[in-house]
Parts: structure tokens; C-alpha cells; sequence
């Protein structure tokens, strides 16, 4: 299992981050240009406190989330309890806690699949999607954007260049998206930015944002490049 110690240990910020999360639909847009999971079954994969499986369950006619943490199974759980076509199960990548062939679409969201290292979670998709179905898989584009650029300092280990190879290797075809953040207030984006980052890298970037843009609305917003990774079975 691998921690998640955004989400783990600052739920309630998380949550302020999701809501933050692609003000524009060019992100859900690009999805279903890839897929559609009108009256399928969906897979939210590592769905967290399930902030996605309402956004799958008005179309979707099954929506299955699993989680490896159980205090997020419950919030979960508590979310979706109104949806019964909406179920939330605790479990990881490496073992889905599903039957074979069971699922249409998968939809995995800065969980697990990073790239290199990821390989037992490739085949448990191969094992549960059923032919014809999809799987997304959304990751930080490190290669452009103001938060590329902040995650290159944050996490220098990460090789974009080898995360894309992995992911061309295994069949996996890459959609660069624009999505951006764009949020209430400057505090809840100075907080996001620190459950998102060590300490060092999020206080020399949150001082070169507020150094360009001071307390203006634009300040509210941080264009942000993600990878929508996508793969047919």
C-alpha cells in the first residue's frame, strides 16, 4: 500500500483542493472525449473520501469505489449512501476486490499509478476490465504550467521523461490537458499548497506567487497541466 499523506493526514483541505480542481470542465471534457460511462460500470480506483463517485453515478448504472484507508471507505460510504447504485470497498491496486471481467471504465486520480513501480496495479486493470472497456489514469504533467513547475521543485526524483516512457511502453496513449485551480480564498490555497508539498518548497513557492500577483483574484488561480493517461482493453 501507498500512503497518501495529502489526503490521509488533511482530509478537510483535500476536499477544499478537489472542489479546486478544473473550474473550466477541460479536464472532464478530455475524459469524455476518451470514454463514455453512460449506463456502464465504473471503477473509482483509490477514490479516496469518493469526492468523484457522485460525478460517475448520474450516468453510470454501477459505481464502485475502492479504497485502501479505511477511515476514507467510511467518508465515503457516508457521501454516497443516498446512490444505491454506488458502493464503496476497501482494497488496493495490487488486489482490486473484484471478479474478473467486471468493470467498463476505470478512473484512477493521483492514486498508485505514478509510473515505474506500478506494474501490479497494470495487471489487476488487465484482470477486471471486461473488452471494450477503459481505463484513465490522471497524473501531474511535470513538463509545463506554474504547478509543473512547483512539482519539479517539490519532487526532483520524479523523471517526467521516464514516467512517459513506461506508460508508451505498456500501450497507455497520453492527453496533455490544461486544467487549472482556482480557488475561494488565498488561504485555502496557501493551505493546499502545503499538504501538496515539503515545507521548503511550499513556502519559496506560495512567496513567488504572492510576490507576482499580490491579493488579486488572479492570485486565486494556478494553471496546472495533468496527463490523462488512457488505455482501451
Amino acid at each position: 500500500m501507498r500512503p497518501s499523506p495529502n489526503i490521509w493526514h488533511h482530509t478537510a483541505t483535500y476536499e477544499v483542493e478537489n472542489r479546486a480542481v478544473d473550474p473550466d470542465g477541460h479536464l472532464e471534457q478530455a475524459m469524455r472525449e476518451t470514454t463514455s460511462w453512460r449506463s456502464r460500470t465504473v471503477l473509482d480506483l483509490g477514490c479516496g473520501s469518493g469526492f468523484h463517485l457522485p460525478f460517475f453515478a448520474t450516468e453510470a448504472a454501477q459505481v464502485i469505489g475502492v479504497e485502501p484507508h479505511p477511515p476514507l471507505v467510511q467518508l465515503a460510504r457516508r457521501r454516497t449512501r443516498s446512490l444505491p447504485h454506488v458502493s464503496v470497498l476497501p482494497g488496493t491496486a495490487q488486489q482490486v476486490p473484484l471478479p474478473d471481467a467486471s468493470v467498463d471504465v476505470v478512473h484512477a486520480r493521483w492514486a498508485y499509478f505514478f509510473g515505474p513501480g506500478c506494474e501490479p496495479g497494470l495487471a489487476e486493470l488487465d484482470r477486471v476490465v471486461r473488452r471494450g472497456g477503459t481505463a484513465m489514469v490522471i497524473d501531474n504533467d511535470a513538463t509545463r504550467s506554474t504547478f509543473g513547475a512547483w512539482f519539479r521543485r517539490g519532487y526532483p526524483m520524479v523523471d517526467p521523461a521516464e514516467v512517459e516512457r513506461f506508460w508508451s511502453s505498456h500501450g497507455w496513449q497520453r492527453r496533455s490537458v490544461d486544467m487549472g485551480w482556482r480557488f475561494e480564498t488565498h488561504a485555502d490555497l496557501e493551505a493546499v499548497v502545503r499538504i501538496e508539498f515539503d515545507p521548503t518548497t511550499a513556502e519559496a513557492v506560495l512567496a513567488e506567487h504572492r510576490e507576482r500577483h499580490g491579493d488579486s483574484e488572479a492570485g486565486l488561480r494556478v494553471d496546472y497541466a495533468v496527463n490523462l493517461w488512457s488505455r482501451e482493453y
